[in-house]
């Protein structure tokens, strides 16, 4: 019984390049196409049309992704007067569309973010109305990431 075990794993391991590759079988080797190929002439159609494929999805993703990170700031309150959800900060050189992320309530806000002269690693300062929907102390010192459109 023994000898015919022995012999059924070793004849099952002599087709190991049957398996398929998830499997652990051997993986085919890698085929080189030469430029005078009629074969490699014939699949250029069908990768440009992947590609194109890919390109007319990508403006997609990139409108998704297109928010990225300023940085991390310390906000005080703002001018209380002036409504509105803002941020005045030297993280950005130009008034523009962002979000405002304070991680100890773990809320997000849209936010217009306006450029106020300093070293980015300056404070900023935050409206009555964000620090209010953030969640914030208003007499503290909160710490917000920032990201811009």
């Amino acid at each position: 019984m023994r000898w015919f075990m022995l012999s059924v794993c070793v004849l099952s391991v002599a087709g190991c390049d049957a398996l398929p590759q998830w499997a652990g079988g051997a993986r085919p080797a890698p085929t080189v196409e030469q430029p005078g190929d009629e074969q490699a002439e014939g699949l250029a159609p069908d990768a440009e049309t992947a590609v194109d494929e890919q390109s007319s999805e990508a403006p997609d993703y990139a409108a998704e992704v297109s928010i990225g990170t300023l940085g991390r700031t310390v906000a005080s309150l703002g001018n209380a007067a002036e409504p509105g959800l803002w941020l005045k900060t030297p993280l950005v050189s130009v008034e523009q569309s962002g979000r405002v992320y304070y991680a100890d309530t773990n809320t997000t806000v849209d936010v217009t973010l306006i450029p106020i002269d300093g070293p980015r690693t300056a404070g900023s300062r935050l409206s009555l109305q964000a620090m209010q929907a953030l969640g914030a102390p208003l007499t503290g010192l909160p710490e917000v990431d920032v990201f811009g459109a």
